[in-house]
């Protein structure tokens, strides 16, 4: 069979640019691996610029409509900060993105199997259980792959690499991907009884060894993350892990997390680097990756959404306006890419080095910040890039002279 389009991968990114061409009239075969989306534990939270991006792409309402809860404010706790004051300083989320009332959550296994259903629904051929056999890129780009044992062969011009990190497209593409050293260890649960917790409000908060992360989901359920020292490599394995993990969200500087801690484990506990990485372009003859597979923004940022549908929107726009005989030029895509993850890259960097280091050291280093941004509002516009997009900033925020400013360097 012969496509216009063949994408490897049904996940999110890869379902939503399956979607978005085949309302685009082209004939497109998305191929996915698994036959049920578990839960990933991370790939649940959109930032208002990527929710800007859903709508962009005509996704947003579909997602809403399978579930997806706002998030309207945002506390930052700390072991230097008087809870109260904190909380009275609750910042609103509504102001990053016109008619966006802030970040966007939808739980990762509905995610993607919404996106997948909406990709067939609107015409893409759309299979699961797939095992890629062979992809063959250049000026003749094919895959062959196994559906129900049988073997099956399929061309198209292009095909996309949509299958995240261990991308089997970008191998074949011979593209290096270069990975950042890691700076800490990260981990993410679905907690069930939250009970008491504002469901519209996400919080951050760092106290003695650990550092956390909680995004409410709505029905007293929340996706939460914490991050500790590389060195404590088995600090929750083991069966026990999730509940030691609960426990260490109790902390004087954050109250309300004893309604984490007090909640009940609704998923596993994987724990994983905290890194950025990217691949050497986002292209090749016959290929172009997005999400993952293209490389990743250090978690610390919960990027990974709003990256993928700012890259589904730019491929896509550019594979709308080629003409059918033309090979697409992904120059742009790349070019504006690579800036995005630069910036981003550093963003995280100093989000890590304020919100993941402990110690002594490391508390005085957010005592300072906290002050200093109180009176220069400019030392705080890397959170703004998070949340509004990274151009949304000027280009010296992300020049080594800030960065020493904001982490006390």
């Amino acid at each position: 069979m012969t496509y216009d389009l063949i994408i490897v991968g049904g996940g999110i990114g890869g379902s939503a640019l399956a979607a978005t061409m085949a309302r685009a009239g082209r004939s497109v075969l998305l191929l996915e691996k698994t036959t049920v989306y578990e839960d990933k534990v991370r790939g649940e939270w959109i930032a208002p610029w990527g929710v800007t991006e859903t709508k962009r792409l005509g996704l947003y309402d579909t997602l809403v409509a399978a579930g997806g809860h706002h998030l309207t404010s945002h506390v930052t706790y700390d072991e230097t900060r008087d809870p109260a004051a904190a909380e009275a300083a609750a910042m609103p989320l509504g102001m990053f993105a016109p008619d966006v009332p802030g970040p966007l959550c939808l739980r990762h296994p509905v995610h993607c199997q919404t996106l997948f259903d909406t990709a067939a629904a609107s015409g893409a051929t759309a299979h699961r259980g797939v095992t890629i056999t062979s992809i063959t890129l250049g000026a003749s780009p094919a895959v062959s792959y196994l559906l129900d044992g049988v073997e099956h062969a399929a061309r198209a011009p292009l095909i996309v690499g949509a299958e995240g990190r261990q991308s089997g497209v970008r191998r074949a593409a011979g593209l290096t991907l270069h990975q950042d050293k890691p700076h800490h260890w990260f981990a993410g649960l679905l907690v069930d009884g939250v009970a008491g917790w504002d469901d519209t409000r996400q919080a951050i908060g760092t106290e003695d060894d650990f550092g956390f992360l909680a995004f409410p989901q709505g029905q007293e359920r929340m996706r939460v993350y914490g991050g500790w020292s590389l060195a404590d490599t088995k600090r929750f394995a083991g069966k026990d892990g999730p509940t030691r993990f609960l426990e260490a969200f109790r902390m004087k500087s954050a109250p309300h997390n004893e309604a984490i801690a007090g909640g009940t484990p609704a998923s596993p506990l994987f724990a994983y680097y905290n890194n950025s990485s990217a691949a050497q372009r986002p292209y090749a003859p016959g290929a172009v990756l997005v999400g993952d597979a293209a490389g990743w923004n250090d978690p610390i940022l919960g990027l990974g959404l709003s990256i993928t549908y700012r890259d589904v929107r730019l491929v896509s726009d550019i594979l709308k306006e080629t003409a059918p005989e033309e090979a697409p030029d992904f120059r742009p895509y790349a070019e504006e890419r690579a800036e995005r993850m630069r910036r981003l890259r550093i963003a995280a960097e100093m989000q890590a080095t304020l919100d993941m280091e402990f110690g002594e050291a490391a508390r005085a280093r957010r005592h300072r910040y906290y002050e200093a941004s109180a009176a220069d509002p400019m030392l705080g516009l890397h959170g703004v890039a998070t949340l509004a997009g990274p151009e949304a900033v000027p280009a010296e925020i992300f020049e080594p002279a800030h960065v020493a400013r904001v982490v006390g360097a």
